[in-house]
């Protein structure tokens, strides 16, 4: 069942984006050389409980899952795609890393991701993560009243086969509101014109999620959670909460 939110709900889901926004920036900050993951976890919770949130990813087990998820971001490495679960590798000069976060406040939820490169960067990572920007960007752009999902699973998977880089098929984006993962799902692929009508108070996560290698497969760690590139290649994820509003979509995962 798909919830169209009011405006004044919007305006909550605008401050737990925020709050999201907050907590990546920490991240992104806290960054360097040597560090281990598990301190970018714990400078997310630090903004969290600052902010008097509530995390939805700590704890959470969809079906997929053998184990709820232990952390507040899901940290990806290079040839990680997504949910990436932050431990204690220490991080290495050159590394691309795609870090997930949530928040929860007063009922209403955010949900966004960045992805940047640590210490000197490879060339190629930084035209990937360019790319994904572009998709992100994009399927933004095709979220407007009058069209249906499709036209965004369409927007971003035409900027991910024009960059040659390739998409895990099972996953994408999804509705947000009261849950992290709410009614309709949002595909990276897709046909314009089919899916779920665009309304103006339907709230979306939209997420592309690309791979250097040019291929849709993927496999999951042992954990049962982290997702890799099969053939190695890198990859990388940015995410952000929107809005469609009458006057465009909004994106409610701004600092």
């Amino acid at each position: 069942m798909v919830e169209i939110k009011t405006d004044t709900a919007l305006e909550t889901m605008r401050e737990a984006g925020r709050i999201v926004a907050n907590a990546l920036a920490a991240v992104r900050a806290a960054a360097a050389v040597g560090l281990r993951l598990r301190e970018l976890d714990e400078a997310a919770r630090a903004v969290l409980t600052t902010a008097g949130a509530r995390s939805p990813f700590l704890g959470y087990r969809p079906s997929f899952a053998p184990v709820p998820f232990p952390a507040v971001i899901c940290a990806s490495v290079n040839d990680a795609v997504a949910h990436g679960i932050p431990d204690g590798y220490r991080l290495r000069d050159g590394d691309l890393v795609s870090i997930d976060c949530g928040a929860e406040l007063d009922g209403w939820t955010g949900d966004a991701a960045i992805s940047f490169t640590v210490g000197t960067p490879r060339p190629a990572d930084l035209e990937l993560i360019a790319a994904t920007q572009r998709a992100l960007d994009a399927g933004i752009a095709a979220a407007t009243v009058g069209h249906r999902i499709g036209d965004i699973s369409h927007a971003i998977s035409t900027v991910a086969r024009k960059a040659d880089c390739g998409m895990p098929a099972d996953f994408g984006g999804h509705g947000i509101g009261r849950r992290m993962h709410e009614d309709p799902h949002l595909p990276n692929h897709g046909r314009p014109g089919r899916g779920f009508p665009l309304r103006h108070g339907l709230t979306l996560a939209v997420e592309p999620m690309l791979m250097a290698g040019g291929r849709n497969d993927y496999r999951t760690d042992r954990d049962g959670w982290t997702l890799r590139t099969i053939d190695g290649s890198r990859a990388a994820h940015i995410e952000h909460t929107i809005a469609i509003t009458e006057d465009g979509p909004r994106i409610l995962t701004l600092p």
